[in-house]
């Protein structure tokens, strides 16, 4: 049986997409020591895990490379933006995918029935974050940017019309490429605005830099992102810069989660490294097809389809079901902060609620 994979393996979205591709086989480990039988037979899982490089065309030569590998299912992409391109691909060969990291709306509002995810999207998480910006720091005056990509643009749209809801108002929304790292133009125009926060719809990469300029820049703002900038690596990167910065993750934090701190000490001694930021999802988002596969007894993507549309699983993350978009029900988002160089959480906030204010 095949499963695969695609995340960035190189470039500078690496380090988050080989921690995918990490959760990803040992999900993968596990189920092949357990013995698994399907239709009467041991099967053996084996994992394919291809390089997108964060490039929405290349993610398409991928995906059509594990089509034609005739992979069981698909997880993955990490980019909303390498994702939704794919998916296409997949739905038209009825291969099911499950992203455990892609979080624009329009991944599942394309009305394929081979999409799903294991984390809230953006229009719940941008909600949450514009509301927190408004309501909690207090923020009047906001500037936004965002990288162009499918998850940054999504993301930044759905916090500022959230954040305007809240009573803020957004003095500038400008742009930059998920490439750059010279943001001071950009950051010297937003200046002019006299913005108390600045939102980020964006990744890492862009993040520490970003950061580190607007420090330089002696902008005293608060600043804000959504789960691209979630990484031990931001704060490695920024240095005393990513003090005070405020980001989220969809979901609740690992150590609260039903299987964090057992999947965080396993993750560590067999990878030497803490996890980046999407791992327990992709190990949820494996054993979910896994299970949707033992209770088809069939690994054929048509037989065990249905099952995984209805699917009720008690993941490391959550419980997981999904609703008729594919889309995780009752999804919830948590904010951090950086304090004393480490983030940690401040409030989760939605679970069933969000889903249906959704």
């Amino acid at each position: 049986m095949k499963i695969g994979a695609s995340a960035p393996l190189t470039g500078p979205q690496a380090h988050i997409g080989k921690d995918n591709e990490n959760g990803t086989r040992m999900a993968i480990e596990d189920a092949n020591a357990k013995g698994i039988t399907i239709g009467g037979k041991k099967v053996r899982f084996e994992l394919l895990s291809e390089d997108d490089q964060t490039d929405p065309k290349t993610a398409t030569i991928v995906a059509q490379k594990l089509v034609d590998a005739r992979v069981n299912g698909v997880i993955g992409h990490l980019n909303s933006g390498t994702t939704i391109p794919a998916s296409r691909i997949y739905s038209d060969n009825g291969i099911p995918q499950i992203s455990p990291s892609a979080t624009a709306v329009g991944y599942t509002a394309q009305g394929f029935k081979t999409t799903f995810r294991v984390m809230a999207n953006d229009g719940q998480q941008g909600k949450v974050l514009g509301e927190f910006a408004a309501k909690n720091l207090g923020a009047k005056k906001i500037a936004v940017l965002d990288d162009r990509t499918a998850y940054g643009q999504g993301l930044a749209d759905e916090f500022a019309k959230s954040a305007q809801a809240s009573g803020a108002q957004i003095v500038a929304h400008e742009y930059t490429t998920d490439k750059a790292v010279d943001f001071t133009a950009v950051l010297t125009s937003i200046k002019g605005k006299k913005p108390d926060l600045v939102f980020f719809g964006g990744m890492d990469p862009q993040g520490a830099p970003m950061l580190k300029q607007l420090k330089a820049l002696a902008l005293d703002v608060k600043f804000m992102m959504g789960d691209g900038g979630y990484t031990p690596k931001l704060i490695d990167n920024a240095g005393a810069a990513a003090e005070g910065a405020y980001a989220s993750l969809p979901g609740v934090p690992l150590d609260q989660m039903p299987g964090g701190k057992d999947f965080s000490q396993r993750y560590e001694a067999k990878y030497k490294q803490p996890i980046q930021l999407y791992a327990p999802y992709c190990y949820d988002a494996v054993n979910v097809m896994i299970t949707a596969m033992q209770q088809a007894d069939s690994a054929e993507p048509a037989e065990y389809l249905p099952m995984l549309a209805k699917i009720a699983y008690d993941g490391v993350t959550a419980k997981i079901t999904f609703d008729d978009k594919g889309d995780l029900k009752g999804g919830a988002v948590t904010l951090y902060q950086v304090q004393q160089g480490k983030w940690q959480p401040l409030q989760t906030m939605g679970g069933e609620a969000l889903a249906e204010a959704r």
